[in-house]
């Protein structure tokens, strides 16, 4: 390796006198890529947060040494030097893409106005100057009209742009060094990779190192050149890609590599049974305003969901897959009978929709799983109520104790017991991890009884790991229980070890449906074949 950019040695960060970051130790050169991998809790978003002074109420020891470039070789250590020499830094020489660009920019400045204020603050550069470094900076990352894109505020940009903005605020100073924190999970997996790309190839362009913070393997696999593994706040291994996975030495490290998810359905050649769930040319259309003077006489239409058609028998799942955008969440709500839609849709044969006659008694049949288990739960609630609250809507007239019985049933079946938890009814969500919430989430659906799960994203918030068992969960459920599922992902990995039969959704239209293998492995449309490649 050539002289190093940064040097970390013996890094340690404590909260209120508890370590957790542990002596970590590591370099990166110029012009690297350098993946820290670690589920959540690991250490590995601290240590970033560490070297920039950002770990807020944290005490920080050991050093990490900030190397100059030839032409100014000065070493400075970023957690001794005084804070206003670390204000020079920031943004400057090492800049920072955090995870959830929607809640890290500023809602109440447009993106041009964030990215020129870091020139203008950093570079001295006037307001017109700026302007004009800004729509540069946008342009660079390949955000279409960057011009009118920079007067947009956040709200008014998709996913994939946002992040792009994001992007081109960290890289408006030309950094040397720039930290990503996890800048794809939000992402669909053909953005994930644009975003993948358009990072390589200003890394190329500028010559600056990476530090990629990811539990995403795949995404380390593509990216990175070499990968250190956190596992509680120690560094348990570091190496070049290839040979990491090759031949992992650590257990850790082969426990994530391991973590794909694996296929263990039912597979019925021909399912029997009514449908759970069937729709028939399914459309959802929200009202729009109309420019102009024709605006004050009628709405126009933005059509989310056209001439949808599906079926899930029993015990089967359905995998819907899709871009942000395409439909797959308009689908669910319409599913879940939460907005208004034409065509048909039935439940075990029965009429369903916002105003169909008998909707009490259908919806306990029809239940969600949401995507992050934390927001999707009460804070003030504890898990008996959470998990028995269907309960007094659907069975008002159930004692107290019987309740509380089938409360415990719907906790066993998710894998909770008061062995591992003491207290468990009495507990919150803030006290269970991840997985553990999102097992409370399907507790408190399956307690009513459903036939069909509406799972939205039920693993994306959640470790590789955790994903798996969560799988693995939802698997043996649908096992036991004959459950239909309706899965909306956008994880290729999950739609092939859950779902048996899959629709591709493209702007509200499904444009490929069949079985999973036969879809997945031999799609007909480039669409689709360029989903499964981006997801590789």
């Amino acid at each position: 390796m050539s002289t190093p950019l940064l040097e970390v040695r013996d890094l340690r960060v404590a909260f209120g006198g508890k370590e957790v970051v542990h002596g970590v130790n590591f370099s990166i050169a110029p012009g690297e890529k350098l993946a820290l991998v670690g589920e959540s809790g690991s250490g590995k978003t601290v240590t970033a947060l560490a070297l920039l002074g950002l770990a807020q109420n944290a005490k920080t020891t050991g050093s990490a040494r900030l190397i100059g470039p030839q032409s100014a070789p000065a070493v400075r250590d970023l957690l001794s030097i005084p804070e206003r020499e670390l204000l020079g830094i920031r943004g400057q020489e090492i800049a920072m893409i955090f995870q959830e660009p929607m809640t890290a920019l500023n809602p109440l400045f447009t993106v041009g106005d964030q990215i020129a204020e870091v020139l203008e603050l950093k570079q001295a550069l006037s307001k017109r100057q700026a302007w004009a470094g800004a729509i540069e900076a946008l342009a660079a990352t390949g955000i279409p009209e960057p011009e009118r894109r920079a007067n947009a505020f956040p709200h008014q940009l998709s996913g994939g742009q946002r992040q792009r903005a994001m992007i081109a605020m960290a890289l408006a100073c030309r950094p040397r060094l720039l930290l990503a924190d996890e800048p794809t999970t939000a992402l669909d997996v053909t953005l994930r990779a644009q975003i993948l790309e358009l990072l390589s190839d200003l890394q190329r362009q500028t010559g600056m190192a990476v530090l990629m913070i990811t539990h995403d393997l795949n995404l380390v696999r593509k990216f990175a050149d070499r990968v250190a593994v956190m596992e509680n706040g120690h560094l348990v291994e570091e190496g070049a890609v290839a040979g990491v996975f090759a031949s992992p030495q650590h257990a850790y490290t082969r426990k994530l590599i391991d973590s794909r998810p694996v296929r263990d359905v039912v597979e019925d050649a021909a399912p029997a049974g009514t449908p759970v769930m069937q729709a028939q040319g399914l459309r959802v259309a929200y009202p729009v305003p109309v420019p102009g003077l024709r605006g004050w006489f009628r709405k126009g239409q933005f059509v989310a969901v056209q001439g949808a058609a599906f079926a899930i028998p029993p015990g089967r799942t359905l995998g819907v897959v899709g871009e942000s955008g395409s439909g797959k969440s308009t689908l669910a709500l319409a599913a879940l009978g939460l907005i208004p839609h034409t065509g048909e849709m039935d439940v075990v044969g029965s009429r369903w929709g916002p105003d169909a006659a008998g909707n009490k008694a259908i919806r306990r049949l029809v239940q969600v799983v949401f995507q992050d288990p934390f927001s999707s739960l009460s804070p003030r609630m504890t898990v008996e109520e959470i998990v028995g609250e269907g309960l007094l809507v659907h069975e008002p007239g159930l004692k107290q104790a019987a309740r509380r019985e089938r409360v415990i049933a719907a906790l066993a079946d998710v894998g909770l017991g008061e062995e591992q938890f003491p207290g468990l009814l009495a507990r919150y969500p803030h006290e269970f991890s991840g997985g553990q919430r999102q097992r409370l989430a399907i507790a408190r659906a399956l307690i009513v009884g459903p036939r069909l799960l509406i799972l939205d994203e039920p693993t994306s918030a959640l470790d590789v790991t955790i994903q798996k068992q969560v799988l693995k969960l939802l698997q043996r459920l649908q096992r036991e229980k004959g459950l239909a599922f309706l899965l909306i992902t956008h994880d290729v990995d999950v739609i092939r070890a859950m779902a048996h039969e899959v629709v591709v959704m493209k702007d509200g239209e499904i444009l490929e449906a069949g079985p999973v293998a036969q879809v997945l492995d031999s799609p007909r449309q480039d669409y689709t074949r360029t989903l499964v490649a981006a997801a590789a």
